[in-house]
């Protein structure tokens, strides 16, 4: 029974429950009307039609609690007090309903205001009904139980905070569900961007060299090697365009300042004259250590690709609280020029950001390029 009326329509059920509670109603003032004395205690047939119609009236605004709670609340309100006023010793229920749906809105103020309001006009339209004071306070006490009220409210209240807290729940388990697929995400395309971009980098450049090293020698250039250099090219093209989609400054490769070395002797190995200079202590963090190992291979890469530089200089200072890693060219850049937010020197900054520190890319006044990075080695360990 539970589960098919769950199943049922909001607006549905609000229906039948109003049906409900004013037909319950009806037949309660009806009978009560019916054994009264023929002397008129119901002030006549015109007073006991207004009570009978202010009884269908209260339970039938129950339709409308959800979407109109407060004037829901106050129309039930006004129809006990108008039925208790024409002869009706009926509870309110109807109001009893309003006050649990607007408290589980969370109009508590005006719920309690509307409330008290409520409470004190019961007595005064149970001695218009002809009772004396006594009896008036009575009924006025039975029609609208304080305890009831309380415990309406209070079955709001509950209600409101259990599915505050539940969708509150909800969210944060969609929120941490969404922050772990994107992490994953853009930490598969860090992956991507750290290790496969240089490598493809390293695979087109070798070929564009041969090509143009085999036509100014006038030799004829094999098909393969024409083959090479275009995919090496879309390649280039199509990875740049996925890591516009799926950037990263998550978790690194194992990579660290002892492979600098590595990457300086690759740069050599494409025509570029490298050298690297290291001075103080290397024992960092490994944070810092991937960093550094990072900036190094996507300066040189950039250098390589962009730069149409000769010659590359890269120069590591560890000191006690601080790393500078430096990587000069003699590039093409024009001083003053500003470089274009690629993905690769956004990763930089991003990275030296997270660990506290601070990058500079930007052409220098004697021409080339330059990228430095200072990490603070404490703060980041």
């Amino acid at each position: 029974m539970s589960a098919g009326w769950a199943g049922v329509p909001a607006g549905v059920r609000d229906g039948a429950i109003a049906l409900g509670v004013a037909a319950a109603l009806l037949v309660t003032g009806l009978s009560l009307d019916g054994g009264a004395d023929d002397d008129g205690a119901r002030h006549g047939t015109g007073l006991a039609l207004l009570g009978g119609a202010l009884l269908t009236a209260g339970g039938l605004a129950l339709c409308w609690r959800r979407r109109a709670c407060l004037p829901v609340l106050a129309v039930t309100g006004l129809c006990a007090v108008g039925y208790q006023a024409a002869g009706f010793d009926v509870p309110a229920v109807a109001f009893l309903f309003a006050v649990y749906a607007a408290v589980r809105e969370g109009h508590r103020a005006a719920t309690v205001a509307v409330s008290v309001a409520v409470l004190a006009a019961l007595p005064v339209a149970a001695m218009v009904s002809g009772q004396d004071t006594g009896a008036a306070f009575a009924q006025a006490r039975g029609a609208l139980e304080i305890a009831w009220l309380v415990a309406a409210g209070a079955a709001g209240e509950a209600l409101r905070q259990a599915e505050r807290r539940a969708d509150e729940a909800e969210r944060t388990r969609e929120e941490t569900a969404q922050r772990r697929a994107d992490e994953e995400r853009l930490r598969i395309a860090r992956e991507l961007h750290d290790s496969l971009t240089h490598q493809i980098s390293v695979v087109k450049v070798q070929a564009e060299v041969s090509v143009h090293v085999a036509r100014r020698r006038g030799e004829e250039v094999p098909e393969a090697l024409l083959a090479i250099q275009e995919a090496g090219r879309e390649a280039a093209r199509e990875l740049r365009a996925t890591l516009e989609a799926l950037r990263d400054d998550d978790t690194a490769p194992p990579r660290s300042l002892a492979d600098v070395p590595e990457l300086v002797e690759r740069a050599r190995g494409m025509g570029l004259d490298a050298k690297l200079t290291v001075e103080g202590r290397h024992d960092v963090p490994a944070a810092v250590d991937r960093t550094v190992y990072r900036i190094v291979q996507e300066s040189l890469t950039n250098v390589a690709r962009h730069a149409d530089a000769a010659t590359a200089t890269v120069r590591i200072d560890c000191r006690p609280n601080l790393l500078t890693v430096r990587v000069d060219d003699d590039g093409r850049a024009v001083p003053g020029s500003s470089p274009a937010p690629g993905v690769g020197l956004l990763g930089m900054r991003e990275r030296v950001t997270a660990l506290g520190g601070r990058l500079r890319a930007e052409p220098r006044g004697e021409g080339g390029f330059t990228v430095q990075a200072e990490l603070p080695v404490e703060q980041s360990a």
